[in-house]
């Protein structure tokens, strides 16, 4: 390793009796891709914001280029060359492009009156430095979310950082998309600057770090150069536990009618043309590149693209979705791919998110029985194994395995027949991702459950589905059996499409 540029040494910090990180040691060299690595919970945002001065270690050391620093503020941090891209990105939507890379600069020279001129020049340098061409009109809210991505890394370039620090940054980007951020990920490292990549998945790990620590419960566990590591040894290190690939191989039965039909389903400019089956027990893997209509199919067959045209049957009755509403009454669930944003009620606790769909089924005169409703939310939470002691506390206090747990909860308490599941492990960490797959297995299995997996994950596909279907430009142009497929041939059929 080069010589450091930040270490940590031995931190330890608590939240009264909750010990977040503790004996905590770790450095970074100069121009070094370091990798922490760790499940939701381990410590990894506590240690990132110790690192940039937002919270200050209950003991230990930081050390910049081999100096001691004490009580380091946001401030101290920014000036030593410290920036954060948080997952979220901390944009503002309703700017421009030019507007959110300008606005920092305006504000730290303490500007009254907005130069226009002076605000594109800012963000033109800024744009430069990474060396992208973005429309510097467009607002913010309506780019894809590797364009907002890369808005925020080219602010965060402007400030001439020494450590950017990315936290979680492909958890909603596709696998081209991946990509291309690490191209811009290694670029920067030319220049000198070293990244600390905060992740879970574990394969981008392999791809894009040299060096790698992994904590678990407040503790490193692993640390050393990513030639020692392999995906086992980390899951291991992330887990405390071993975690074999499962296969999801489905039997047809004899005489079994299809679940789900689709015949000649078109949106205008969106889908057209397709033609698909779901068999009871059935699990069907729908993959694409961006833009390949995977959504726009989730969504029809959820009510919510009413002008389609084409045939939907299921059990072999044929279906009028002109509704979410129609959807739900014929037994079909959809799980979105962002959870915060479409599929949780971030004000709302545990169970209330749980019965969100059930209120109709347990109300009578058109007030909700608490004693039955609370009981059902209760035993769904068994049933999908939240952690959590009670379903009265917030949603927002559970982690994203256990979040996505919950949205999943919330329709099998309807008992559907269809379960639409678009991106289920997003965000999620390996642990409470193999724990999610096997809950979909099962319900599949025990419940004759029909379920469509949309995702980016290849892995994801090949090991839970049965079939995998291939989207490209509105049309299916694929269909694949799992068992003799690999996640390189889905690779390279996508890459072909690119």
């Amino acid at each position: 390793m080069t010589a450091p540029l930040i270490e940590l040494r031995h931190l330890g910090k608590s939240f009264g009796a909750v010990r977040a990180l503790e004996d905590v040691s770790l450095a970074i060299g100069r121009g070094e891709i370091h990798c922490l690595a760790g499940e939701n919970g381990s410590g990894k945002s506590t240690l990132i914001k110790v690192i940039s001065g937002i919270w200050q270690p209950d003991k230990g050391e930081i050390l910049f280029d081999g100096k001691p620093v004490h009580a380091m503020t946001p401030r101290d941090a920014i000036a030593r060359g410290v920036q954060v891209i948080y997952q979220d990105f901390s944009l503002f939507g309703n700017l421009s492009v030019a507007e959110n890379l300008a606005l920092s600069n305006e504000l730290q020279e303490g500007r009254r009156l907005v130069s226009w001129g002076r605000v594109r020049r800012i963000a033109r340098e800024a744009t430069r430095k990474l060396g992208v061409d973005l429309d510097l009109d467009a607002l913010v809210e309506t780019l894809p979310t590797a364009g907002k991505q890369l808005v925020a890394i080219a602010r965060a370039l402007m400030s001439d950082p020494r450590l950017l620090i990315m936290d979680e940054p492909t958890t909603a980007l596709t696998g081209r998309e991946v990509e291309a951020l690490f191209r811009v990920v290694r670029d920067i490292q030319g220049r000198g600057i070293a990244v600390l990549f905060v992740s879970h998945k574990m394969r981008e790990m392999l791809d894009i770090s040299e060096r790698l620590t992994v904590i678990r419960s407040g503790q490193v566990v692993a640390a050393g150069p990513i030639g020692e590591f392999d995906e086992a040894k980390i899951t291991r290190a992330m887990t405390g536990q071993e975690i074999a690939a499962e296969g999801y191989r489905w039997e047809a039965q004899p005489g079994r009618k299809p679940l789900l039909e689709v015949s000649g389903l078109t949106v205008p400019g969106e889908i057209e043309d397709v033609n698909l089956r779901v068999m009871p027990g059935e699990i069907v893997g729908i993959s694409g590149l961006l833009g390949s209509g995977r959504t726009e199919l989730a969504l029809a067959l959820f009510g919510m693209k009413p002008g389609h045209a084409g045939s939907i049957r299921l059990e072999g009755r044929e279906l009028r979705l002109g509704s979410v509403q129609d959807a739900i009454a014929h037994g079909i669930a959809y799980v979105p791919e962002d959870r915060l944003t479409e599929g949780l009620f971030l004000t709302q606790t545990i169970d209330r998110n749980m019965l969100a769909t059930s209120h109709d089924r347990l109300s009578r005169m058109g007030v909700l029985q608490g004693g039955r409703a609370a009981r059902e939310a209760a035993a769904m939470i068994r049933e999908m194994a939240i952690a959590t002691p009670t379903g009265n506390r917030p949603v927002t206090q559970l982690s994203g395995g256990n979040a996505q747990r919950v949205v999943i909860g919330r329709w099998l308490m309807n008992d559907p027949k269809l379960l639409i599941l678009n991106g289920p492990t997003v965000g999620v960490d390996v642990g409470s991702k193999a724990g999610i797959h096997r809950k979909i297995r099962e319900l599949a299995r025990a419940r004759g459950l029909g379920v469509l997996m949309i995702s980016d994950d290849l892995p994801e596909l090949v090991d839970n589905c049965n079939r995998i279907l291939v989207l490209h430009r509105g049309r299916l142009v694929s269909e694949v059996a799992a068992e003799e497929t690999s996640e390189a041939a889905l690779s390279a059929q996508l890459g072909a499409l690119a």
